[in-house]
């Protein structure tokens, strides 16, 4: 098999348009679901079972059911009832909220491993909940999780390809749309798997960095 570099050459300029979809998916999709869980995981630790029995049955469902089924659903079904939205958006929605629902549970671990005392400490100086949430709990809930957090992340990147499904052309889109066209497939694909890697490792790098700035 002989490697053809005008074939990569070729390519690269749908690579480009390939990645920004899939920085674009990700990071949006990482925001969402990171945002969205710590909502989950507040409301399931609210006083009333009528709040809490609600998100863990929408929870169990969304964890329980394929990221592919959800995708699917969300941009063929919804328009069927008014709700339109494009194909992006779509995927940024389906990834984002499929995986705050494991984001969740990442933030309860977090929260629950909070040492007692700080609670208790909290209750003595008369803090109100909001203020025991944001300058007591959370802080020191997020800095436990921001391991659990990144792989998420990484998992989010290996998901993007998904979107191809719903006509959405990340990276493996525009590998396999151009490689249908011109007959190549050796090339393009050799290089969306080295994007993946290198994406991927530039992750772990800054999520390593990160959590060494939040445990200081």
């Amino acid at each position: 098999m002989k490697w053809d570099w005008s074939a990569v050459s070729g390519f690269m300029p749908h690579f480009w348009d390939g990645l920004l979809v899939t920085l674009q998916a990700l990071v949006l999709g990482s925001l969402i679901s990171f945002a969205l869980g710590l909502v989950w995981a507040l409301l399931m630790r609210a006083p009333t079972r009528w709040v809490r029995w609600p998100v863990g049955v929408v929870t169990e469902f969304v964890r329980d059911t394929p990221l592919l089924v959800q995708l699917f659903f969300l941009f063929y079904v919804l328009p069927e009832w008014g709700v339109t939205m494009s194909a992006l958006t779509t995927g940024v929605v389906a990834i984002g909220l499929h995986y705050s629902t494991y984001t969740m549970q990442v933030y309860r671990a977090g929260i629950e491993a909070v040492p007692p005392g700080q609670w208790e400490a909290a209750t003595a100086l008369s803090l109100p909940p909001v203020r025991t949430w944001t300058a007591v709990i959370l802080p020191q809930a997020v800095r436990r999780v921001v391991p659990a957090l990144g792989n998420y992340v990484i998992s989010m990147l290996k998901d993007t390809p998904m979107l191809m499904v719903i006509t959405v052309l990340e990276m493996l889109g525009q590998a396999r749309l151009y490689s249908q066209q011109h007959f190549q497939f050796t090339e393009p694909l050799t290089v969306i798997g080295v994007a993946f890697i290198v994406i991927s490792y530039l992750a772990s790098l800054l999520l390593r960095t990160l959590e060494r700035r939040l445990v200081r």
